[in-house]
């Protein structure tokens, strides 16, 4: 007896795949990527983005002043 005797065949446990990402709700990953493949592009116009975005403010805490001047780099 090998180890491979007990298998079904690659059909059934194909199907057995699918009937189990069925009844956990899974898409199939060709359902997913034909959906995918059928959506337009996205835009990459400014227009399409019209918001401003800040830049974050860096912050010098004092310890690293101390440091900086300590090592003679004049953070300002």
């Amino acid at each position: 007896m090998t180890p491979y005797e007990e298998l079904t065949s690659p059909q059934q446990m194909r199907a057995d795949c699918e009937a189990a990402g069925r009844n956990l709700r899974l898409e199939s990953r060709l359902e997913r990527v034909a959906r995918d493949a059928s959506r337009p592009a996205p835009s990459i116009l400014f227009a399409d983005f019209p918001r401003e975005v800040p830049k974050r403010e860096i912050r010098i805490s004092d310890a690293a002043t101390r440091l900086a001047n300590a090592l003679q780099l004049h953070l300002d």
